[in-house]
């Protein structure tokens, strides 16, 4: 079972796992444990090792966080 370890995520879950409100690309940041929607401006987190990809659990972007 693809999984988020001690290592990061693997690749083989990040492959497949898209925002569910873009449908875009996800981007793994292991300091802040969240899968990030650029599009979307939010952040998924990743609990117990299990991204939570409901956007109602997302946290929305800082300006300063989003990149065009």
């Amino acid at each position: 079972m693809a999984s988020v370890d001690n290592q990061g995520l693997d690749p083989r879950l990040l492959e497949v796992l898209v925002c569910p409100v873009t449908r875009g690309p996800l981007i793994y940041d292991p300091d802040a444990k969240e899968l990030v929607s650029q599009k979307a401006g939010l952040a998924y987190p990743i609990r117990d090792g299990v991204p939570v990809m409901l956007a109602d659990e997302a946290r929305e972007l800082e300006p300063s966080e989003a990149q065009a």
